[in-house]
C-alpha cells in the first residue's frame, strides 16, 4: 500500500544504503559487472511472475539496482576529487566565495581547475582553502575571479579524538581535501571572468542586499543577525552569538531552511491574492520563481532546496489537478539532491531538515487535534508549540548524536522566537525590494532593526536560564538509528492506538536499550590506550574497563578527554605528569612515557609502546630496539619539525605523529589490569 501512495519510499532506502556502503566499500569493475549481470537476470526472471496485479519478484532486482546506483554515485563523487602532491606548485583556480576574515588571516575557498608546470597543464578537480596573510588586496577578490597562485597544498586533517567532529570527512564531502598558507605576493595573476556563474552572481547579490541593510542603518551585531536569519550569511556572527542561540534551542532560525521557504512562499502567495481564478497559474509561477530566486541568493542549502523542490512539486500537482502526497514530494526532493551530490546524505543540515519535516507531515495534524482552545491566541500558541514539539522529537536523536547537547527550554523559546523570526524574514525581504523608495524602506529597516534587537535580547535571557542546555551527552550511530525508530513508532502508536500494535515501539525500545547494554559490556571487558590530539597540552588515556587513567600536565580534564568520558560514561582518574619517565604495565604490555630515550631505558623497561613527550624529545644515537617495541607515539606537544631518526635494523612497526596523523588509539581485547 505504501509503495503505491509513496513510490519514492522504495527508492530512498536502497539509495541511502548504497551511499552509506560507499564509506566502507570501493567497488571495482568486476564487482559492478557481476552485479549488473545479476540484476538484469533478476529483471528477466521477474517477467515470468508478471501474471497478477502485483509482481513481488520485480521489486528485488529493482531494490538492488537502486542500492548499486547509490554505491556508484558516491564512489564516483569521491573519485572525481584529485589527489595533489604536498609540494610547491602553481595552480589555476577560481574563487568560490567572498574572503572570510579570521583573527590573523583571510580564508578564501577556491575551485582548482589545473596544475601548471613548465611543459604541461594537468587538469585538477576539487576545492582548496587558502589562508592569506592579512592584506587589503585580498578583500577585493570576488566570487568567480580567476587566480594563478603559487602554493604548497597540504591535506585537511581531523584531530581524531574519540567522539570528536570529523573535520576531514566534513570538508571532503564538500569537495575540499587541501588547504595552504599563502600571501598576496604568491598570487601570480588575478583576472575577472567575462561571464560569472549564476551561483557567483547570487553570492554577489547577497552582499549587495547586506550593503542595503547597512545603508538603512542596521549595523553591528544586529546586521550580523539579520544577514544570518534572512540570507543564511553566518560569517558575520560572533562565536558568542552562536552559542547563545544554540543554548536557547533556536539556532535553526539562523540556518536558512524550509521554515524560511514556507514563510516566504505563503507570504508571496497571499500577496498575489488578486491573481485568483483564471490567473492562478500566473500566481503559482511567480511564487515558485521568487522562491527559487530566494534559494539561489541564500546559497542553495539542502534545507532550502528541499523546501523549494517540495513546494514546486505541490504546486505542479495543483496545476495538473492531482493530489500530491507530501511525504512523496519530500522524498522525491531528497532523491534529487542525493543524485546531484550523494555526500549530502552526511550533512547535518540535510538530516535535521528532513527528519523535522517528515515528523511534522506525519504527526503534526493528529497531535494538534489532541487539544483544542476556544481563544484564537491560545490556539495559535498551541499550533506553534505543537510544531516545535513534533520537530524536536524528530531531530532529538540527531541533536544528541551530532552536537552532544539538548536545549531544555526549546518549547518556550520557539513559541516566542519563531513568530518573531517570521516577521524578520518577511521584512528582511521587503527592505531590499523597496530600497529605491526610501520613505518606505527606511521605516521597514527601522522596524527590522527593532525586531532583531528584541529577538537577540529574548534569546540571551532564555539562554541564561538555569539548566538551559544539557551538555556532554551522546549516542552512537546504531543507538541513534534505534532511538529514532523508537520515537517514530511510539508517535505512530500514541496517535493511532486502536490500529497500531504496541509491540513495534516496544521492540525498538528493547533494541535501543540492548545496543546500549552491549556497548557498556564491551567497555567493561576491554581496555584501550589513547594519546589525545589536543591544542597546547598532552593527555594520555589508559582505559581499564570503565576506568580511564589520564596522564596529563593539567589539573583539570582537557575538553577532548572530558567529551570522551561523558560520552562513554567513564570514571576518570588524573595522574599528574612531570619530567620523570613513567612505566605503566597493562596486562602483559609495558607502556613507557618519557622525554629522553636511551638504550639503557629500553633494556630496563622493555616497553611495548613508547610515548615521547616534550617539544624536542632526546633520543640516543644508534638506539637499538631489541625488545618488544611495536609502536612509538609522538604527542601533539612535539614540535612539528621534529622527526625521529632511527638507524636500528629493527624498527617499531608503527611510528605515529599525533600532530599529523591524529589521535593514537589501540584497543586491547582482554580485561586490562593497571
Amino acid at each position: 500500500m505504501l509503495n503505491k501512495e509513496i513510490p519514492f519510499l522504495r527508492i530512498v532506502f536502497p539509495l541511502c544504503l548504497g551511499i552509506i556502503s560507499g564509506l566502507y566499500f570501493k567497488p571495482g569493475i568486476t564487482f559492478l559487472a557481476i552485479s549488473a549481470f545479476i540484476i538484469i537476470t533478476g529483471f528477466l526472471i521477474s517477467l515470468l511472475y508478471n501474471v497478477g496485479l502485483v509482481n513481488r519478484m520485480f521489486g528485488i532486482p529493482l531494490t538492488c539496482s537502486f542500492f548499486l546506483c547509490g554505491l556508484m554515485l558516491y564512489t564516483q563523487e569521491k573519485k572525481q576529487l584529485s589527489n595533489l602532491e604536498p609540494e610547491p606548485g602553481e595552480y589555476l583556480c577560481s574563487v568560490s566565495e567572498y574572503p572570510e576574515e579570521k583573527d590573523r588571516s583571510y580564508e578564501v575557498i577556491v575551485r582548482i581547475h589545473s596544475q601548471l608546470t613548465v611543459n604541461s597543464t594537468k587538469p585538477v578537480n576539487g576545492a582548496m582553502m587558502i589562508y592569506f596573510r592579512k592584506d587589503s588586496l585580498i578583500t577585493y577578490l570576488l566570487p568567480g575571479d580567476f587566480l594563478r597562485i603559487r602554493c604548497n597544498p597540504k591535506p585537511v586533517l581531523s584531530r581524531g579524538n574519540p567522539y570528536e567532529f570529523d573535520y576531514r570527512f566534513y570538508m571532503e564531502n564538500h569537495g575540499i581535501k587541501y588547504y595552504t598558507m599563502s600571501g598576496a605576493e604568491d598570487v601570480i595573476s588575478h583576472a575577472q571572468p567575462p561571464h560569472r556563474k549564476i551561483k557567483h552572481k547570487a553570492l554577489m547579490t547577497r552582499e549587495k542586499i547586506i550593503d542595503m541593510y547597512k545603508k538603512r542603518g542596521i549595523t553591528g551585531d544586529r546586521l550580523a543577525l539579520v544577514a544570518a536569519i534572512t540570507l543564511g550569511q553566518k560569517n558575520m556572527l560572533d562565536p558568542e552569538q552562536k552559542q547563545v542561540f544554540i543554548k536557547a534551542g533556536v539556532m535553526h532560525i539562523m540556518a536558512v531552511s524550509g521554515l524560511h521557504a514556507v514563510i516566504l512562499s505563503l507570504f508571496i502567495f497571499n500577496l498575489l491574492f488578486f491573481l485568483k481564478g483564471r490567473f492562478n497559474i500566473l500566481r503559482i509561477i511567480i511564487t515558485v520563481a521568487l522562491l527559487w530566486a530566494f534559494a539561489f541568493v541564500t546559497g542553495l542549502t539542502p534545507s532550502v532546496l528541499r523546501a523549494t523542490i517540495m513546494f514546486s512539486f505541490l504546486q505542479a500537482g495543483m496545476l495538473m489537478k492531482r493530489n500530491v502526497n507530501s511525504i512523496n514530494s519530500v522524498l522525491a526532493s531528497a532523491v534529487i539532491l542525493m543524485i546531484i551530490r550523494p555526500s549530502v546524505l552526511f550533512d547535518a543540515g540535510f538530516l535535521l531538515s528532513y527528519s523535522a519535516v517528515i515528523f511534522i507531515i506525519c504527526f503534526y495534524r493528529d497531535f494538534y487535534l489532541k487539544m483544542s482552545f476556544r481563544s484564537r491566541a491560545g490556539d495559535k500558541i498551541w499550533q506553534s508549540a505543537g510544531v516545535t514539539i513534533i520537530a524536536q522529537a524528530g531531530t532529538l536523536p540527531l541533536t544528541i548524536s551530532l552536537f552532544n547537547r539538548f536545549p531544555t527550554w526549546f518549547i518556550l523559546t520557539n513559541i516566542i522566537i519563531v513568530p518573531l523570526s517570521s516577521l524578520l524574514i518577511i521584512i528582511g525581504c521587503l527592505v531590499p525590494l523597496t530600497f529605491p523608495v526610501k520613505f518606505i524602506s527606511q521605516p521597514l529597516a527601522t522596524l527590522l532593526n527593532f525586531l532583531t534587537g528584541m529577538t537577540e535580547t529574548l534569546t540571551e535571557r532564555a539562554a541564561s536560564l538555569p539548566l538551559s542546555t544539557i551538555e556532554n551527552i551522546g549516542l552512537g550511530t546504531i543507538e541513534s538509528v534505534l532511538f529514532f525508530s523508537f520515537i517514530f513508532l511510539f508517535m505512530v502508536f500514541n496517535l493511532n492506538r486502536k490500529t497500531f500494535p504496541v509491540r513495534f515501539p516496544l521492540l525498538a525500545l528493547i533494541l535501543f536499550l540492548l545496543a546500549g547494554s552491549v556497548r557498556s559490556v564491551s567497555d567493561r571487558t576491554t581496555g584501550e590506550i589513547i594519546v589525545y590530539n589536543g591544542t597546547g597540552f598532552s593527555a594520555i588515556g589508559m582505559r581499564t574497563g570503565r576506568i580511564l587513567n589520564v596522564y596529563t600536565e593539567s589539573d583539570t580534564l582537557p575538553p577532548e578527554v572530558a567529551r570522551h568520558i561523558n560520552m562513554r560514561r567513564l570514571i576518570a582518574n588524573i595522574i599528574k605528569a612531570d619530567s620523570e619517565p613513567h612505566l605503566f604495565r597493562i596486562e602483559k604490555k609495558n607502556i613507557l612515557i618519557c622525554n629522553k630515550l636511551s638504550n639503557s631505558a629500553l633494556q630496563e623497561s622493555k616497553p611495548g609502546i613508547i610515548i615521547l613527550k616534550g617539544k624536542h624529545p632526546a633520543v640516543e644515537k644508534n638506539i637499538e630496539f631489541t625488545g618488544p617495541v611495536d609502536a612509538v607515539i609522538l604527542p601533539s606537544e612535539v614540535s612539528s619539525g621534529f622527526r625521529l631518526k632511527l638507524n636500528s635494523d629493527r624498527k617499531p612497526d608503527t611510528i605515529h605523529y599525533v600532530r599529523n596523523s591524529g589521535a593514537f588509539r589501540r584497543r586491547l581485547n582482554n580485561r586490562q589490569k593497571t
